[in-house]
């Protein structure tokens, strides 16, 4: 019973900490709640006034709980502040929700925290004026930590003369700007290239991509992203392949040159064996090391290895494979196995057509033979009609 009661009590203070009657004090929600978009695409400000019946006492200070839904990870964020005005980052493409409530606390309190039972709340939705729909798989990539690209697929419901513009704003910058130079895929805009723009890192970059035509304003797409976390590392161009003293294979590489951190890259190693049937097994290694050893293998067997690389999650929340390096192989030409049944069929065509000539050869020959004894016998039956008319005509002169 003693542990019932001495939870009941906790629980009774716990309550009466937030509560709006303790001490017979009551506090009403803020007043005249505010979004404003400053055209950051996104990063909008919230601004609220005192609550109009707010208590009139210097002994105590009055807070506020301001409370947004963050749709990027589809969740509720809550703040307390004293000020008045706040500014978070919003996707202008769904529901913006936000909500405040009045706190106070302090001598007139007894210490303790009282708020308001009720929430000012404004919910904002995303634009719904305009022809056609957004643009589609836009994607941004840190090409090696050099320049970033951003890339975008055009809706088949857009109409063929709209053209489409990206702009872009981060808090570096006073207003937003449009993007340096354009990528066309033909005379379609599809890109944009920031090579001669920098732009920073660790910080929120908002990008909104909008178009125009005749039949009217389309609707825009709006993205916020972080670029560290957009990085495509570059491609490790050798690999080195040994077989070791105890028959195994040594396989190492270097990292990609360029900005990217060494110790910030996980590997996938792929792994192609091919067989005296020439079957390959195909197998990925993921590693964080720059080197593998495999048990040795049979003699037969092929090995052909390549890798890629990308940032882990230890350095950034998500990133892109590079590219696969070259492969390299051991042996570096297959080993094609000589085969009986494989070598027969060449004797067989090589004695056919020594038969085929000599048949040939012999049927020339019989032609040939047959001709001249045929030209030998016309002398001889011409001599013989001479001879029979010669002996007519000596006859009849006697």
């Amino acid at each position: 019973m003693a542990s019932v009661s001495w939870m009941t009590v906790m629980l009774l203070l716990i309550t009466c900490r937030e509560s709006m009657h303790c001490d017979g004090l009551t506090v009403d929600p803020p007043d005249d709640l505010v979004i404003s978009d400053l055209g950051h695409f996104g990063r909008l400000q919230i601004s609220w006034s005192p609550p109009a019946g707010q208590i009139n006492e210097t002994e105590c200070s009055h807070l506020y709980q301001l409370e947004y839904f963050n749709s990027y990870s589809d969740s509720w964020s809550a703040i307390r502040t004293f000020k008045r005005t706040y500014t978070a980052q919003f996707d202008l493409m769904k529901d913006v929700r936000v909500r405040v409530y009045t706190l106070l606390r302090g001598p007139c309190t007894n210490d303790t925290l009282i708020k308001s039972s009720s929430y000012t709340e404004v919910v904002q939705k995303p634009l719904s004026t305009g022809v056609g729909t957004p643009v589609q798989d836009f994607v941004c990539v840190y090409h090696n930590m050099k320049y970033v690209e951003c890339n975008w697929g055009r809706s088949l419901k857009l109409p063929a003369n709209s053209q489409q513009h990206l702009y872009f704003w981060h808090k570096e910058l006073e207003q937003a700007e449009e993007c340096p130079t354009y990528v066309k895929t033909g005379e379609t805009r599809s890109g944009c290239n920031f090579t001669e723009s920098s732009l920073p890192e660790f910080t929120d970059i908002n990008f909104c991509v909008n178009d125009s035509s005749t039949e009217g304003t389309l609707k825009p797409a709006f993205v916020s992203l972080q670029i560290q976390n957009q990085v495509k590392p570059g491609t490790t161009e050798k690999l080195d392949l040994r077989t070791g003293p105890d028959a195994q294979l040594d396989l190492r590489w270097n990292s990609p040159a360029g900005r990217v951190p060494a110790h910030c890259l996980e590997w996938e190693v792929e792994h192609n064996q091919e067989g005296p049937d020439e079957k390959i097994a195909s197998q990925q290694i993921l590693t964080n090391q720059k080197s593998l050893k495999l048990p040795s293998i049979h003699d037969t067997q092929r090995n052909c290895f390549r890798v890629r690389s990308k940032l882990s999650k230890y350095c950034a929340s998500k990133g892109f494979w590079s590219e696969w390096s070259p492969p390299t192989c051991q042996p570096e030409k297959r080993k094609v196995a000589s085969k009986p049944w494989d070598i027969v069929p060449v004797y067989v065509y090589i004695a056919s057509a020594i038969l085929a000539i000599l048949v040939l050869s012999l049927c020339v020959g019989a032609v040939l033979k047959w001709r001249s004894l045929r030209d030998v016998k016309k002398p001889d039956a011409l001599l013989a009609n001479l001879f029979a008319r010669s002996s007519v005509v000596t006859v009849t002169d006697a």
